[in-house]
């Protein structure tokens, strides 16, 4: 195991999903006035598509026009009124404008301390998940407690009513197992590349998600992209295969597991918006909950099969016989179980409080922090080349991020 050691360790406590601030208030408001059907559908079908990162949940941003117009027209009557009765009071406006303003500076502050533990969690968990595949390298056996620490973490959640539980049915259970399945195996294979090359070559590897989703998304759903976001993949592309040459720590198996990782989330990310269109639809918090416990029920087993009992009291021992530090061991997937769970978590409330496109933005952020860290820490060689060749792969997912913003002009008729 490597000598160094973190001063600080990840001592973030589990959040409670922040509550989404309201625009504006119509008191007049009845608890009948609701969505039409249609933005329901553009959002379930939204609950699930990825931005630029490796996460496979977000809500859909855009609010159609027509339902904005006739929203507006049906509470035009409410508005004169509300705007006849506060004629008389001359300073109302100003008074709250200057109300709303630490609100909106309190949301900010908000935002900005999560993101940073969103990227702390990330840095910390990428260093002691690699620190522990190098001295045990079972990457089965690790994922599975990866998921088992974020099981505990969501049971205790329940209990303690920090989010409401969800109540599932055999349709949604259903739609629910492909998805768990293809989370299981993602992260499975991206283990596998840790142990086997250097982090940040992995980083770079995965920074190709937005070349295989729009693949999939027109092969699957015939959703064809623009000549921008087709533009931006282009050094995504040539960025991987340039760091590809020169990377020091390069094999294949390393590098084939973090391709096929990247074929597995995206495959998911794409058909999880046919299988969960459906009215009955949870929260994103409570699905990725729900996929991190069937993900932990599938893998314990398959990792036994795989790999044997590499955490019985017989095993640790013998290990520590041969000089492992079992005490070291430990404490270091403890810690990079919670980081795992709780980075994803905060991705996740993150999520409900900024758009799509926002969100991948500060998700290509978090991708070249985590590599810059990573090289530093363990001191991993790095050539102008292939520093030449992750910088262009990140500048494209950050292109990508920007492109999936620009909409097609429509066709006239």
């Amino acid at each position: 195991m490597q000598s160094s050691a973190i001063a600080l360790s990840p001592s973030t406590p589990f959040l409670k999903p922040p509550h989404k601030i309201a625009i504006c208030k119509l008191s007049q408001l009845s608890a009948s006035t609701s969505f039409p059907q249609s933005h329901h559908n553009s959002y379930v079908q939204g609950l699930y598509s990825q931005t630029a990162f490796g996460t496979f949940s977000s809500y859909s941003s855009s609010y159609n026009a027509e339902n904005h117009a006739s929203f507006l027209a049906s509470n035009r009557r409410c508005d004169s009124l509300k705007v006849k009765a506060a004629q008389p009071a001359a300073p109302g406006p100003e008074s709250a404008g200057e109300a709303s303003e630490p609100s909106g500076l309190a949301r900010t502050l908000q935002l900005g301390a999560m993101f940073c533990i969103w990227y702390l969690l990330n840095i910390y968990f990428n260093i002691y998940n690699k620190q522990v595949l190098k001295v045990y390298p079972f990457p089965a056996t690790v994922t599975a407690f990866q998921f088992g620490c974020g099981t505990v973490m969501i049971i205790l959640m329940w209990v303690l009513n920090l989010h409401p539980r969800p109540k599932l049915t055999r349709s949604q259970l259903a739609a629910i197992l492909p998805l768990a399945v293809a989370h299981t195996m993602g992260n499975l294979l991206t283990n596998i590349s840790l142990g086997r090359v250097a982090v940040s070559f992995t980083h770079t590897i995965k920074s190709m998600e937005p070349f295989f989703t729009v693949l999939f998304s027109a092969l699957l759903l015939a959703e064809m992209p623009t000549i921008w976001v087709i533009s931006s993949l282009v050094p995504i592309v040539g960025g991987v295969a340039l760091a590809s040459f020169t990377e020091a720590s390069f094999n294949w198996i390393g590098f084939g597991s973090a391709m096929a990782s990247n074929i597995t989330n995206q495959s998911r990310n794409v058909l999880s918006k046919k299988f969960m269109v459906k009215k009955e639809s949870l929260d994103n918090i409570n699905l990725f909950s729900v996929i991190t416990i069937i993900s932990f029920l599938l893998l314990l087993p398959s990792a036994i099969l795989l790999e044997g009992v590499k955490f019985s009291p017989s095993y640790l021992q013998s290990a520590a016989n041969q000089g492992l530090n079992i005490k070291e061991l430990c404490v270091r997937s403890l810690l990079a179980g919670f980081c795992f769970h709780t980075y994803q978590q905060v991705s996740y409330m993150i999520l409900q409080m900024v758009s799509p496109v926002t969100h991948a933005v500060g998700n290509c952020v978090k991708r070249v922090v985590v590599i810059i860290s990573s090289v530093i820490f363990f001191q991993t060689p790095v050539s102008p080349i292939n520093s030449l060749g992750t910088a262009m792969a990140l500048a494209g997912v950050f292109f990508y991020s920007r492109a999936k913003r620009i909409k097609p002009k429509p066709k006239d008729a």
